[in-house]
C-alpha cells in the first residue's frame, strides 16, 4: 500500500517539479493544494499521510499551516520545501513540527533519501508489488498533468533567487527577513510606478539602479530604498557615521551589492547563464517614486516586471526591488520553460 501524498505550493511549476522528484512508486496517489487552506480542509478529510509544504503562500502561509496542523494534531508527517534558506527559517519549521527541510529547487536524491529515512519508501518494492498487482498496473502511476505559465514560472524563479539574497542579508545583519510572494506583470514603462505595492503618497524614497545581461537576457534592477530606513541600516552595517548624503548613498550601494548580486545569480543560475552586472548609478534621493522612474516614463517598451519587498522582522526597515526585463527577453524566458516542463 502506498503513502498518500499532499504536495501544497502555490506554484503550478513548484508542484510539477516536487511531484517529479518523487519516485515513481510514489507517484500514483499524489493530490495537490493551491494553498494553505485548501491543504489543511484535504487533511482534515484524512487525504494525506504525508505532506511537501511550502512556506511562501497567499491565505495561508506554511508556518500557519505548521501551527495548525500542530492544533488539530492532524495526523500528518511535513517536509517543508521553500526557497527561503534562512537558518531561522529552518529553525523555525523544525519547532513548531515539521520532519525536515528541502531547499528549492528540489533535488530528487535528496527527496529519495528522506523519504527512505523516514519509511516512507524502500527502493524496488513498490515498484514490484506494482508489476505483480492488475489492478496496480491498470490504475497507472501517472502524475495528473500540471500547467506552467511564464508567469508562474518567472514568480517561482523569483521566489528561489530571493531566498538566496534574502538568506545572505540574514546573515550579514543577523535579522530575519520576511519573505514575500514574488509579484510578476507585463507593464509599460510609464506604469511601473504602480507595481510598488508598498508605496504611500507620503513616502519618499533613494533609488539605485544596475543593468544585467547575459546570453538572450537582458534588463535592469532597481533598488528603491526608504528614507525613513537609512538610520537604522547604518547602525546594523555599523557605519561610523549614521547620518548625511555621503552616509545614505553607501548605504544604497552595500544594499544594492547585497541584493542585486545574490538574486541574479540565483537567477542565472536557475536559468543556466551568467549574468554580467553594469555599474550602479544612483537614480535619485529623498523623492517620490513617479520621479524617480522618470527615466523610464518616456520609452514606449513593455517591460516584464518582478517586484519583491523586502523587510526586516521587528525593524522599521523596508526596501522594494524590481528586476525589470526587456520584450527581447521572452522568447528565451519562454524556451526556458519549455525545457522545464516537458
Amino acid at each position: 500500500m502506498t503513502t498518500r501524498i499532499l504536495i501544497c505550493d502555490d506554484s503550478a511549476l513548484a508542484r510539477k517539479q516536487m511531484a517529479r522528484a518523487l519516485p515513481e512508486g510514489l507517484r500514483g496517489d499524489v493530490s495537490f493544494a493551491k494553498d494553505g487552506v485548501e491543504a489543511l480542509e484535504k487533511l482534515r478529510r484524512h487525504e494525506a499521510e504525508l505532506m511537501f509544504l511550502d512556506l511562501n503562500m497567499p491565505e495561508m502561509d506554511g508556518y500557519q499551516v505548521l501551527e495548525q496542523v500542530r492544533k488539530e494534531d492532524l495526523p500528518v508527517m511535513t517536509i517543508v520545501v521553500s526557497g527561503d534558506i534562512q537558518p531561522e527559517a529552518r529553525e523555525r519549521v523544525k519547532k513548531l513540527g515539521a520532519l525536515d527541510f528541502i531547499k528549492k529547487p528540489t533535488e530528487t536524491h535528496i527527496v529519495l533519501d528522506l523519504l527512505v529515512e523516514y519509511g516512507v519508501y524502500r527502493p524496488g518494492e513498490l515498484e514490484d508489488t506494482a508489476l505483480q498487482d492488475t489492478s496496480l498496473k491498470n490504475s497507472g502511476s501517472a502524475t495528473p498533468e500540471i500547467s506552467v505559465s511564464l508567469n508562474d514560472y518567472l514568480q517561482e524563479i523569483s521566489n528561489v533567487a530571493m531566498g538566496r539574497s534574502s538568506d545572505l542579508l540574514a546573515r550579514l545583519l543577523r535579522v530575519f527577513v520576511k519573505q514575500p510572494i514574488p509579484k510578476v506583470a507585463f507593464l509599460a514603462n510609464s506604469e511601473l510606478h504602480m507595481a510598488i505595492s508598498s508605496v504611500s503618497d507620503s513616502d519618499t524614497y533613494s533609488a539605485v539602479c544596475q543593468g544585467f545581461t547575459g546570453a538572450g537576457i537582458a534588463g535592469e534592477a532597481l533598488l528603491l530604498f526608504a528614507d525613513a530606513s537609512f538610520r537604522e541600516m547604518a547602525e546594523m552595517l555599523h557605519y561610523d557615521t549614521l547620518e548625511g548624503e555621503a552616509v545614505n548613498v553607501e548605504v544604497l550601494m552595500d544594499m544594492s551589492s547585497i541584493l542585486f548580486g545574490a538574486f541574479l545569480k540565483g537567477i542565472g543560475d536557475q536559468l543556466d547563464l551568467k549574468l554580467g552586472l553594469g555599474h550602479p548609478t544612483v537614480l535619485g534621493q529623498h523623492r517620490q517614486i513617479t520621479e524617480l522612474l522618470e527615466h523610464h516614463s518616456a520609452r514606449e517598451e513593455q517591460l516584464l516586471c518582478i517586484e519583491i519587498c523586502y523587510a526586516l522582522e521587528d525593524r522599521d526597515i523596508e526596501c522594494d526591488m524590481l528586476i525589470l526585463l526587456t520584450e527581447d527577453s521572452v522568447p528565451f524566458l519562454e524556451d526556458r520553460l519549455q525545457y522545464l516542463v516537458d
